[in-house]
């Protein structure tokens, strides 16, 4: 199949690999991006694809702590800029507040809910309507505490990337909104090993797997040490992907398990929001958009 510019663009944005690499990778999976990355990641030529993926769309995400109650909230508009009116930040403030006095079971029934005498779904429109562009509520979570736990809270640039956690064995504030800027900073995907689903796991070690046989300093090395070195690359490469394994952003000498353990306190879970991970951004040609506008006007 033709691989086209924009794949081999989006896989090197992935994998940080080259031009040519990445093309060689979009062939021989027949342009599939996930095997691509894979493909790339047994040769050796590229790293872990970073679990945000491409950040594309724009908008704002917003914590909001009402008593035992948590919730992330995220909405999305087409250009940065939108985000910053005034109309945008309150429907994502009235968006917050309905979704964490009601927990919807998901985003459907989150825009029936009732927000200033009128569905939500019906504010969302009305400000398309006023700004001008398409804004859509994304996606929410929505984290419960009991009485001897805390919540952690923390919203990056006025929520770009904005995260929250349960932290229980301390009643000290200021450990769970470090977690909360460790979450946020470094991005995990797991509190720990333990909470890491087994085909996560498997698939890592096959990747790993491959890198060791592709790797021509192991050549001959007996199987048994073969999978040791495997095991130890395994252990290396998920530890970033844990929260308690990561370092600790505020002391390179520490572990967060390690600054946890002396504040006598656990993770329980977190929750992470960046805006527009994942999704794809429209590209504009703005050359090519002054002349469609100059063309119009010259036909009024």
């Amino acid at each position: 199949m033709a691989i086209t510019a924009q794949q081999v663009k989006e896989l090197r944005e992935k994998t940080g690999a080259g031009m040519m690499d990445c093309k060689k990778a979009l062939t021989e999976c027949n342009g599939d991006m996930e095997k691509s990355v894979d493909w790339l990641r047994e040769k050796g030529i590229a790293k872990a694809a970073k679990k945000q993926g491409r950040i594309a769309a724009e908008g704002l995400s917003k914590v909001l702590v009402e008593g035992n109650r948590c919730c992330l909230v995220e909405v999305n508009s087409e250009t940065d800029f939108v985000a910053k009116n005034d109309k945008f930040l309150a429907l994502l403030d009235d968006t917050a507040h309905a979704i964490i006095e009601a927990k919807p079971a998901d985003t459907e029934a989150a825009l029936k809910l009732s927000v200033n005498g009128e569905l939500l779904s019906d504010a969302f429109v009305n400000a398309v309507a006023v700004i001008g562009e398409k804004i859509t509520l994304r996606r929410f979570a929505v984290l419960e505490k009991t009485d001897d736990e805390i919540f952690g809270t923390y919203m990056h640039m006025g929520g770009t990337i904005s995260s929250a956690v349960v932290v229980k064995g301390t009643a000290d504030g200021q450990v769970a909104k470090d977690m909360a800027m460790q979450i946020a900073s470094m991005a995990p995907s797991y509190v720990s090993r333990n909470d890491m689903p087994a085909d996560v796991v498997e698939h890592e070690r096959s990747i790993q797997t491959e890198l060791a046989k592709n790797d021509e300093s192991l050549a001959n090395k007996p199987e048994k040490i073969m999978a040791g070195i495997v095991e130890g690359r395994l252990s290396k490469s998920l530890q970033d992907m844990c929260l308690v394994d990561q370092i600790y952003f505020k002391n390179q000498d520490l572990k967060c398990k390690d600054y946890l353990k002396e504040n006598h306190a656990e993770v329980v879970t977190f929750v992470r929001y960046q805006v527009g991970e994942g999704l794809e951004k429209r590209e504009e040609n703005f050359a090519e958009e002054v002349a469609k506008q100059t063309a119009e006007a010259q036909m009024k």
